[in-house]
């Protein structure tokens, strides 16, 4: 029997005015729903996973819901988003894997394995797939059933603030999500793409948790989409641990392309031991609220750890960007770059934050945040900072907002290109640098595609493909003559 129930969001998180405080019953009313429904909640859980789960709701009700007086929040108003209802669901919905069957996605040449998850919950047959390297893939439910000394070692041992409201919630009620583990030695030759949609008839609540081990001198490629089918409301709330062994090394990539009506909390803590490496690449091109916070902890020393994004936003759009990359050893590298083009009444958030503790000597750490403002009404508030305490390192922070270059376009346009396909050269030039650090070939020449066709207003939410890709045969025509320059 499907097991669901409403979420009376107006009710409980929509108070958010100067007499809020933590006993109202936005708090009674969560822990309430935790406490009816635990045996649900709990049913893959070992005794420890249990515990943890309470220690986190215990944690939870003593946090406080983000508001704009919060210094993390200050410029992403959740008001309007937790105004709505939303229905939370405690078992899989009955459609979800016929849905799985049917949504394809198809990257030409790309050579990978596809898990698709609907709604936050696994549909293909075989819950746990073993290949013939021994990497384990698929649901994180089933993984807590058939490898719980796995789960218990690293569910929730990354990075979580006492406080933070939204990680703390995941904790407490994560039923499934996807599983991955990489054994030491192996470098995986196909890239693991993970399809996340969301299809639902009514407004809909999600808390998928996401788990990824990589085992010492092994590699794994790792693609995660987020998408959505139609237009309905949805609240997705997401935690990713990912964690490096010594020598490991994981390309990351999160493709997020959802419809207007969308909110995306999307957590992502790695933990990095001796000489491990991190190249992670977030592409977001629709969302109507998406914030990503990515949190990355350096354990051992030769660590080096890439960060890159780019957004698209147009309309309304709102998007999140905190980054905390945390330098607790010596002789470790961290590189941030993120680059951002806004239009309409869109706006935008970057918060960079880089420690570098007493004992990280030889550390280089740099920031970089560069945006161009299309209208008048589009807006960026960017904040990277630098915060030492070592004395011997190299790093620097910087950010940049601005227009197109009119100079370029006088250019361009001098040499017969339209004004049209100008702006859109030096949008596409703009993007292209954040792009060009995607590593796996195929993958960059689609999303390449794919930002072009953004830049030209053609791309929306798909009802087919995740990635948009259309048929192999078929190319993305973009009416720049570079020849002409």
């Amino acid at each position: 029997m499907l097991n669901y129930y409403i979420v009376d969001m107006e009710k409980k998180f929509l108070k958010l005015n100067d007499k809020f405080n933590k006993q109202t019953s936005l708090f009674n009313d969560l822990i309430n729903l935790f406490e009816e429904n635990k045996n649900q909640i709990f049913k893959n859980d070992t005794k420890k996973i249990s515990e943890v789960r309470k220690q986190a709701l215990e944690k939870f009700s003593k946090s406080e819901l983000p508001t704009l007086k919060h210094e993390k929040w200050r410029d992403t108003d959740l008001s309007k988003t937790l105004s709505k209802n939303y229905k939370y669901y405690f078992d899989a919905e009955e459609n979800n894997s016929e849905i799985g069957k049917t949504f394809k996605c198809v990257v030409p040449q790309l050579d990978s394995l596809s898990f698709t998850f609907v709604n936050g919950w696994n549909t293909f047959e075989s819950e746990l797939i073993t290949l013939e390297d021994g990497i384990i893939i698929g649901s994180f439910s089933d993984a807590m059933k058939k490898f719980p000394e796995i789960v218990e070692q690293h569910f929730a041992k990354t990075f979580q603030p006492e406080k933070d409201f939204f990680s703390l919630l995941n904790t407490s009620y994560a039923q499934d999500g996807f599983f991955i583990y990489v054994p030491d030695n192996v470098n995986s030759q196909k890239s693991i793409q993970i399809v996340n949609i969301i299809n639902n008839d009514e407004n809909i609540f999600l808390q998928p948790r996401n788990l990824v081990i990589i085992g010492k001198n092994s590699k794994l490629s790792l693609i995660h989409c987020h998408d959505s089918v139609n237009q309905k409301n949805s609240f997705t709330n997401s935690v990713t641990e990912i964690f490096l062994n010594e020598n490991s090394n994981i390309d990351y990539y999160k493709l997020q392309n959802l419809n207007n009506q969308s909110t995306l909390l999307n957590h992502t803590n790695f933990y990095q031991n001796t000489n491990s490496n991190i190249s992670s690449n977030s592409i977001s091109l629709n969302g109507g609220l998406i914030r990503n916070e990515t949190c990355v902890e350096i354990e051992g020393e030769g660590c080096a750890a890439n960060v890159y994004g780019l957004f698209l936003m147009d309309d309304k759009q709102h998007i999140d960007n905190h980054i905390f990359i945390d330098h607790k050893k010596s002789n470790c590298v961290s590189n941030e770059l993120f680059k951002g083009i806004l239009d309409d009444n869109a706006s935008a958030v970057f918060n960079g934050h880089v420690l570098v503790r007493q004992d990280s000597q030889k550390t280089e750490a740099f920031q970089s945040n560069k945006n161009i403002l299309l209208t008048d009404t589009a807006k960026i508030n960017t904040k990277p900072f630098l915060e030492i305490y070592a004395d011997d390192v190299k790093c620097s922070h910087g950010a940049t907002v601005g227009q197109l270059d009119n100079e370029a376009l006088f250019y361009l346009r001098s040499r017969g290109i339209s004004e049209n396909n100008a702006r859109m050269l030096l949008m596409y030039a703009f993007a292209a640098e954040v792009i060009n650090k995607i590593s796996i070939e195929p993958l960059k020449n689609r999303i390449d595609d794919m930002v072009k066709k953004r830049l030209r207003g053609e791309l929306s939410v798909c009802d087919q493909c995740v990635l948009h890709c259309g048929t192999p045969e078929k190319e993305i025509d973009f009416e720049i003559d570079l020849s002409k320059i």
